[in-house]
């Protein structure tokens, strides 16, 4: 499994693993690595698509991604995040020092990520279809989350819709996790990613970036 990786400019004491959208570890994702970097994580982007020998796609190439992400179920995803807290475990960077942030099928996985991973530091997800409905759906296994979780989803976002956001809200109050949940109003899916210009929408993903380094600043203090 290849591992894009970002190095922040001083010795990293926390991190985090990048997961993918539908497209692959491209450069957008890679992008927001070095963001993470700039701001003095170690962040590692797994390419989660490894098993299919795909690297990456374009984004107007959603029809073949659809099978790429179908065939990703919770073991996969889980067996690559710890493959990746294993890496940071031999730099120095134990799980409790790390987060996971996804976008799309990767805040999917951040969401399966959390509930597989006792230690985890936190985990944030962007607009994650897939939680509480379809055939990889996790929100049954909510009760084992035990990380801080902020989740990010546009009022408009057709990938999850108004029941979706309520259900993963009423699981999460049910069983006590420590999350926050933010709907964007005037947003759709994908509203944070400026590689993609139709969509996105820079007061939201203002607002929610914002958020996520107020959040990972609080849980994973430097």
């Amino acid at each position: 499994m290849r591992l894009y990786t970002a190095e922040p400019s001083a010795p990293a004491t926390r991190a985090v693993i990048v997961l993918q959208e539908a497209f692959g570890v491209n450069d957008h994702i890679q992008d927001i690595a070095r963001r993470f970097a700039a701001r003095g994580f170690l962040a590692l982007a797994p390419d989660l698509f490894h098993r299919s020998g795909v690297r990456e796609l374009a984004y107007d190439q959603h029809a073949e991604a659809m099978p790429l992400i179908g065939a990703i179920g919770p073991d996969q995803i889980v067996d690559d995040v710890h493959a990746t807290l294993d890496v940071l475990r031999k730099r120095g960077i134990p799980a409790q020092r790390v987060a996971v942030v996804g976008f799309c099928f990767g805040g999917r996985a951040a969401f399966t990520a959390a509930t597989a991973t006792a230690d985890l530091g936190a985990a944030v997800v962007f607009y994650g279809p897939g939680i509480a409905a379809g055939p990889h759906a996790v929100l049954d296994r909510a009760g084992s989350i035990a990380a801080p979780l902020l989740l990010h989803v546009g009022a408009d976002d057709p990938t999850i819709p108004a029941d979706q956001v309520e259900a993963i809200e009423s699981a999460l109050i049910e069983v006590g996790a420590d999350f926050e949940q933010h709907v964007y109003f005037e947003a759709g899916h994908a509203f944070a990613c400026d590689a993609r210009p139709h969509m996105y929408r820079a007061g939201p993903a203002a607002s929610a970036w914002e958020r996520t380094w107020a959040f990972l600043d609080k849980h994973l203090p430097a």
